[in-house]
């Protein structure tokens, strides 16, 4: 479904939206069929917690950073024709890098995940964003589960309650991954992302939320994390991103990955677009090698 114009208004307005319907019931299904290559079934982790001791280690332990996924159904998502549109839509251009892309899972009982309120920024870019939206960021929540209040979800808080703050918090934790409040600082503004699996989440990095825990036994919510970032206009490097994409390369997974993509679903990644000074006939030949099945017809100058 595509992300109506509203929704991506509210971004700006709210600093976040919540859109059902983005991922239809046959492409959720098929996704979920992948999960369990990555995390175990609830049903399975439910029977015997103690089987699965990693997932009790903290509340970062049920993510999987093992991109490209198991099934194509399941890696397909990542670059879902809705949701980049709607990327691009929001930053307004099509110049757009994928800067990271996990796989969270949660299970009642495994560990606290409970969070202070937070903005993601910090982990996300050298400096800090522009209130302007230039070069801003976007990242995204797919819901590969049902969520409702009772599994965990996602506390968010809309700007117009944290305007007064400012980006940089005298109460920054400088050990700490994120610009923190105390804990509870906002919980009473602040809202739950919930809704249908499908569902996505779309908000800024300079965004109050948490995580919070689960609140019945039994329960357990998967998630689909994608980031994304408008290049710096003229190219060149930047000063955000999270994961090095070239630090994948050498896995045969990522190669067919890479060869199965459109060309403007590589350029997500930073693979060189056709037109770039870098083709020639040698890195054709080569980057061919490289990546069998990849059609470099399109990159020929």
């Amino acid at each position: 479904m595509r992300i109506p114009d509203e929704s991506l208004r509210e971004i700006d307005e709210r600093g976040y939206t919540i859109v059902e319907g983005v991922l239809d019931a046959d492409e959720v299904a098929a996704a979920r069929e992948g999960l369990w290559h990555h995390h175990p079934r609830p049903e399975d982790y439910f029977a015997d917690p103690d089987a699965f001791p990693h997932l009790a280690a903290n509340g970062f332990a049920g993510i999987d950073r093992g991109f490209p996924f198991a099934t194509w159904d399941l890696t397909r998502l990542c670059v879902h024709p809705d949701l980049i549109d709607g990327v691009e839509r929001y930053l307004g251009t099509d110049d757009v890098g994928l800067y990271k892309v996990e796989l969270w899972a949660k299970y009642a009982g495994a560990t606290d995940y409970e969070q202070a309120h937070h903005r993601d920024y910090g982990n996300h870019t050298l400096v800090v964003p522009r209130d302007d939206g230039y070069a801003r960021q976007l990242t995204t929540f797919t819901l590969l589960s049902d969520v409702t209040e009772a599994d965990a979800p996602t506390k968010i808080v809309p700007l117009e309650h944290t305007a007064h703050l400012p980006l940089v918090l005298d109460r920054m934790h400088v050990n700490e991954r994120f610009t923190v409040l105390s804990k509870g600082e906002l919980v009473d503004v602040e809202v739950p992302v919930v809704g249908p699996a499908g569902s996505v989440l779309l908000y800024r990095t300079d965004v109050f939320h948490r995580a919070s825990g689960f609140t019945e036994p039994g329960r357990s919510r998967f998630t689909l994390l994608l980031d994304f970032q408008a290049r710096p206009p003229g190219g060149g490097p930047s000063w955000a991103g999270k994961v090095a994409w070239p630090n994948h390369a050498t896995l045969r997974p990522w190669q067919e990955f890479l060869a199965r993509l459109s060309v403007r679903e590589r350029d997500l990644f930073g693979f060189p677009k056709p037109g770039d000074p870098y083709w020639n006939e040698q890195t054709l030949c080569d980057v061919g090698a490289r990546y069998p099945g990849m059609d470099m017809e399109p990159y020929r100058p």
